[in-house]
């Protein structure tokens, strides 16, 4: 099943919700360039909703890392929503699930993005 990529903006992050297969092929490289054009563009904050995604392979797994990778020297932050759980099980067994912020919910997940900023700033985070 090709990969669909459905993007979408809230406050300043960018959703990328996706459906379909993380594997070796034209589309994880297609994740991977919409992410690197966003960067290029001035975008920092993306969360990736991986819902819709019923398997993931090494490719797909190198993938996430380059875009983590990418957005962290960019002094940006990628964090993953609602894994399947079969992608659950495969970041586990690579422990990546220790790298990766994974939530559940997409509001804390958005909330998180705040906290971050917050904190970079020196702001004082809400009890």
């Amino acid at each position: 099943m090709p990969l669909e990529i459905t993007e979408t903006k809230t406050d300043s992050v960018i959703l990328l919700t996706l459906k379909g297969t993380l594997e070796i092929g034209l589309d994880t490289e297609r994740l991977t360039e919409t992410v690197l054009a966003r960067l290029e563009q001035g975008e920092s904050k993306f969360l990736l909703d991986l819902a819709g995604v019923r398997f993931i392979d090494s490719t797909g797994i190198s993938a996430l890392i380059k875009i983590y990778t990418s957005t962290k020297s960019s002094a940006g932050a990628m964090k993953l929503l609602r894994l399947t759980q079969r992608v659950h099980d495969v970041l586990q067994i690579t422990r990546l699930s220790s790298v990766f912020e994974i939530y559940n919910d997409p509001v804390k997940a958005l909330e998180s993005f705040r906290d971050s900023a917050a904190a970079r700033s020196g702001e004082k985070q809400p009890s």
